[in-house]
């Protein structure tokens, strides 16, 4: 492990002329063919009141959209925004998780199956990357995850070393992703760190998500410069893309332009233009061939005077219509002519399934790769200056306040607090650790990356030490400062009571953020949760109601707290209790309500609840990035 570490941290010095010729051409050629693609997907209505019944409503996304992208070509999908482009590529790629999808896609004439998956990368639109790591760092952790366990640590880390140059990432190799609060690398330079974590796998088949949003024309024509280099390789590239300029439209070996779902045209993209001239369509002014495209898709003509005057105008519902009778009548004929004949000329590939059911890297390999990848993310957000700010003031100030006392009252009640801190801090910290996760968890899981399993130990043990040092820290500084009793077994018996406390008040934590996987909705349960058990428990009301008592028997507080007198009392202790006369510290008003008997019983219930919860968070991110079949 230490070996890997090391070959992460600085970059080899090897020969990686085997690795740029991978990257020249793919492995494995795959033509794509959709035919009569249609997808609906069922809207649940429900009124304010209770009683309201619900009602269904279903809606089409795509109606009968067909096309075939063969190797060496791109293909790009335009439309107005909610014209289903994003949804078509997404079931192309075999991600949807919801919905009906209708129709026959195929790869090579092959349905979509795992041996495919391992040809197949997908770029989302948005760049879902950790911003701590640097680019060199996210593309070898990419690396060592999705190369096969075939290839060694050195040859994984020079594939990496192979795309860097290809996308033209050597000058920012050393700096941060970042993000929104943390300066980074560029969004362009962001963008082609996504497009090199899917090349690193050499795909033959490569997905893109409006790859150019939000990027000037210099870095949108870099980055599309760059696709088209990669289908020149024998790649097949189909994109979603939003008005791109006549210089990268012109760059397109096909095009299909959606409306409401409804396919207007597809073919080549230089024919798109005369195409529309043939039928009634023709553009009057020297325009972008994307913004005409995208104007008549949208039902305006676009060289009327009249669209930005008060008078009035065709119908924009008319005019789509008109376009999707004319491809019915004019291009759909000669498309399905040309499916047939693919189907008729191109042998269908016949690979092994097994030989791909096996994941890329076995479970030690994976848990390794990710428990040193979550602990480089994860310890800039858990002992960030903030953190460690907060819990020191507050360490200080406890100890001030309980400065040397020996009131047994006011020592119960500093237990008591550190028992409810720690639990709502730790409980807080583990409810924002999935719902911040979810879509690199999406991203990862969907591309076959690594095992759950793997990914949920890796985080357990990785946030082990990070979790625990600040309650370490904290109990060092309150526990001699409050004068709490000098011995260094009553002193490591509270330290272990309040880590325990913690590593259970953050499971329960985890449990819920991954069921909600909301955090404002996540955080009012657990407030709701975290009172009821301070309420139930005694420590307010003395005489609890049968009823409701029960909460106490399933709460944190409670044994966390039992553990934590338990570390400084013991029966048959006696205490001052006035003047020259002393008490059995269990007959102390602050003691008698929770007893100082049932320490093993507090141990089991506290570890029930620990792995409890714990597989809870496991069975719930189950439903995560997993896509229909």
């Amino acid at each position: 492990m230490e070996q890997e570490m090391e070959n992460i941290e600085s970059p080899l010095h090897i020969d990686h002329s085997k690795s740029e010729v991978i990257f020249d051409n793919t492995n494995r050629p795959i033509t794509l063919k959709f035919e009569n693609v249609a997808y609906k997907i069922k809207l649940v209505k429900q009124g304010c009141l209770k009683n309201s019944s619900k009602s269904e409503e279903e809606k089409t996304i795509l109606k009968d959209v067909s096309g075939i992208v063969s190797p060496g070509e791109m293909l790009a999908i335009l439309g107005p925004s909610g014209c289903g482009k994003t949804t078509l590529l997404t079931g192309l790629g075999g991600r949807l998780v919801n919905g009906h999808l209708d129709g026959v896609i195929t790869y090579n004439n092959n349905p979509f199956s795992s041996s495919m998956k391992r040809s197949i990368g997908f770029v989302t639109q948005d760049d879902v990357l950790y911003p701590h790591l640097t680019v060199y760092e996210t593309l070898v952790f990419t690396a060592l995850l999705r190369l096969p366990k075939t290839y060694s640590v050195e040859e994984k880390t020079a594939h990496c070393d192979a795309i860097i140059p290809q996308l033209g990432l050597t000058k920012c190799k050393d700096s941060i992703i970042g993000d929104s609060l943390l300066r980074g690398i560029s969004g362009g330079e962001r963008k082609r760190v996504s497009i090199g974590q899917e090349m690193l796998i050499n795909p033959s088949l490569l997905f893109l998500d409006e790859p150019t949003s939000g990027l000037d024309s210099t870095t949108a024509l870099r980055i599309v410069s760059t696709l088209k280099d990669l289908a020149n390789g024998g790649r097949t590239v189909a994109m979603t893309i939003h008005q791109p300029s006549s210089r990268l439209f012109y760059m397109f070996d096909k095009v299909l332009l959606l409306s409401e779902g409804n396919p207007l045209y597809f073919g080549r993209g230089k024919d798109a233009m005369g195409y529309f001239s043939g039928i009634g369509f023709p553009p009057l002014v020297a325009m972008n061939p994307s913004d005409f495209l995208l104007d008549l898709s949208s039902g305006i003509l676009s060289d009327d005077p009249r669209v930005l005057s008060d008078a009035p105008r065709e119908d924009p519902a008319l005019i789509k219509q008109t376009l999707v009778t004319a491809f019915k009548t004019n291009l759909a004929e000669n498309l399905n002519e040309q499916l047939q004949e693919s189907i008729d000329h191109q042998a269908t590939e016949k690979l092994p399934d097994k030989i791909f059911s096996q994941w890329s890297n076995t479970w030690w390999q994976q848990f390794s790769v990710l428990l040193r990848r979550g602990m480089k993310e994860r310890k800039h957000e858990s002992l960030s200056n903030l953190k460690v700010g907060e819990v020191l003031v507050m360490s200080f100030f406890s100890g001030l306040l309980w400065w040397k006392s020996n009131n047994i009252q006011d020592q119960t009640g500093l237990l008591f607090f550190y028992t409810s801190f720690w639990e709502f801090y730790s409980v807080f910290q583990g409810i924002f650790t999935f719902p911040q996760e979810r879509m690199m968890l999406e991203k990862e899981r969907s591309s076959g990356m690594y095992r759950l399993s793997a990914y949920f130990m890796a985080m357990t043990v990785g946030d082990l030490p990070m979790e625990l040092v600040l309650p370490t820290i904290s109990t060092v500084i309150t526990y001699w400062m409050a004068g709490l009793k000098p011995s260094a077994g009553r002193f490591f018996y509270t330290l272990f009571s309040l880590l325990y406390n913690v590593l259970v008040s953050q499971s329960l934590g985890l449990a819920i953020g991954a069921m909600v996987m909301d955090e404002k909705s996540a955080t009012v349960l657990a407030l709701v949760i975290l009172i009821s058990y301070t309420l139930a428990g005694g420590y307010y009301v003395q005489h609890v109601p049968r009823f409701i008592a029960w909460i106490k028997h399933i709460s944190i507080t409670q044994y966390a707290y039992k553990l934590l007198l338990g570390s400084q009392y013991s029966p048959g202790e006696t205490y001052s209790c006035g003047l020259n006369v002393t008490c059995l510290v269990e007959d102390s008003p602050s003691i008698k309500t929770i007893g100082l008997g049932g320490k093993g019983i507090s141990i089991v219930a506290l570890a029930v609840m620990l792995f409890g919860f714990r597989f809870l968070a496991y069975v719930a991110l189950m439903r995560i990035g997993v896509t229909k079949k």
